[in-house]
């Protein structure tokens, strides 16, 4: 007798291939001569935070990933606010980078006092596509 889960037939049920979700990969930024160095890049204030981005050198890490790194401030509040920001801009950019950041590139998103936690989720989003169109010269 066999199990009512099996098949009836004896045939193999269908594997469905699906692409894997993210192509890019995201590396975190760890050093802090990485976000010294990208704050003497590129920058871009949008209302739900601050977007500092640089093109990595030849002698740096490898040019096919994407770095980004995250900060808040004691602006932002305790360390629960803190906290909630930066989940929010993690969440932000594993969403957006691998699609609209460039291999190559560091990114660091910098919380802002009450904005960052208060501004709806969509708005960040739509400030990310923004900033990184902005940085990349109107194609991102």
């Amino acid at each position: 007798m066999t199990p009512p889960e099996a098949p009836a037939t004896g045939t193999k049920p269908e594997v469905v291939e699906t692409p894997p979700a993210v192509s890019v990969c995201l590396e975190v930024l760890k050093n802090r001569a990485d976000f010294l160095r990208t704050a003497r890049s590129k920058r871009k204030p949008m209302p739900g935070f601050l977007l500092q981005a640089r093109k990595r050198g030849v002698d740096e890490a490898p040019s096919d990933m994407i770095r980004v790194g995250y900060t808040c401030s004691k602006k932002v509040g305790n360390a629960i606010a803190r906290n909630r920001a930066k989940r929010r801009l993690r969440e932000v950019a594993r969403a957006r980078l691998p699609i609209h950041g460039r291999p190559g590139w560091d990114y660091v998103l910098v919380g802002r006092p009450g904005e960052t936690i208060a501004r709806p989720f969509a708005d960040l989003l739509s400030d990310l596509d923004a900033a990184l169109a902005k940085i990349h010269g109107g194609s991102a």
